[in-house]
């Protein structure tokens, strides 16, 4: 698994919500016993998309290029995670009981006490069964006929009887 360090040189730095996401997916990976996803093994539903986020990638090897790596735009501080090989999954939720008032206005005193309180302080790890999600697939690609740019075939859409990208087909459609 990845270093804390590891995943600041990733993002660019430590924040909060780095230390959260990587006790969040570090925690998922132990209740799953599962290792780094090489390809599509673990897919990751992640209900945010904030700094944690990336940690999460690190951790788990989840990445949407690789498509096993799905947002729900929730605002949620919530991760699941299912391993494909055994349908077993994990709903983490940081529930931040544990941190209090004043340590939450100490940047650096709120990262150091998140990656070392026991995960049960501010974590809800638990059991979910979920529908495998589909595993991704690879579309063909088309030209735009307004921009010339490439466009993956399923987001193409038609204006005049010729395909266009999405904004491109929006900026029509509102001229």
């Amino acid at each position: 698994m990845m270093t804390y360090p590891e995943i600041i040189a990733f993002h660019g730095h430590s924040c909060p919500g780095l230390a959260i996401g990587y006790r969040m997916a570090s925690s998922a990976m132990e209740a799953l016993k599962i290792i780094r996803s090489a390809d599509e093994e673990l897919v990751a539903i992640v209900e945010n998309n904030a700094c944690g986020v990336d940690a999460l990638q690190c951790v788990t090897g989840c990445t949407f290029g690789k498509g096993n790596l799905i947002f729900h735009d929730y605002g949620k501080q919530v991760y699941t995670l299912y391993a494909r090989q055994t349908g077993e999954g994990v709903r983490v939720v940081f529930h931040g009981r544990g941190v209090t008032g004043e340590m939450r206005s100490s940047r650096d005193a709120f990262i150091k006490f998140m990656l070392a309180v026991p995960a049960d302080e501010i974590l809800s790890v638990q059991t979910v069964h979920i529908e495998e999600p589909e595993p991704a697939e690879i579309h063909k690609s088309g030209i735009c006929s307004i921009c010339g740019e490439s466009v993956m075939g399923t987001r193409i859409r038609q204006v005049d009887g010729k395909p266009a990208c999405i904004p491109c087909a929006d900026k029509a459609m509102s001229s």
